[in-house]
């Protein structure tokens, strides 16, 4: 396909230059798309939290610990802009508009996460399939 064709596919869309291009979001710096060192790491911190607090209560039982993680997600998503490890990664979900998630946003990325493969499935934005389905990008600080 030349590069004059118009993409008559949704596979036939040219490469992007970077993370976030389409999305209308910048190469580096505030507002960039969060890149996979920083999401992993605010992922461990979340999980951490949650075992913590699951060991502290429920002698580390697992369906309490993906419990918990799912209720910090949910909480800190709307009220802070992201979860805990997100926030301290310097990471911020957003939706796609760039404004608040709201409130159905982090419930549908939330399930979709705890599910686990929607998460490790990326696109060329670096955005898993629980970000596309609920409409989201996590984005630097």
């Amino acid at each position: 396909m030349s590069s004059s064709t118009p993409p008559r596919r949704f596979g036939d869309l040219a490469p992007s230059h970077y993370p976030g291009e389409r999305l209308g979001l910048p190469e580096s710096g505030p507002s960039s798309v969060g890149r996979a060192g920083r999401r992993i790491l605010g992922l461990v911190i979340d999980w951490a939290i949650a075992s913590l607090l699951s060991l502290a209560f429920a002698h580390y039982d697992s369906w309490a610990t993906l419990g918990i993680f799912a209720l910090l997600q949910y909480v800190f998503i709307p009220t802070i802009g992201g979860s805990i490890g997100h926030r301290l990664v310097g990471l911020r979900l957003v939706a796609l508009n760039g404004k608040w998630a709201g409130l159905w946003r982090p419930l549908v990325r939330t399930v979709l996460l705890c599910v686990v493969i929607p998460a490790i499935v990326w696109d060329s934005d670096q955005r898993g399939f629980h970000d596309k389905v609920a409409g989201t990008v996590l984005i630097r600080t």
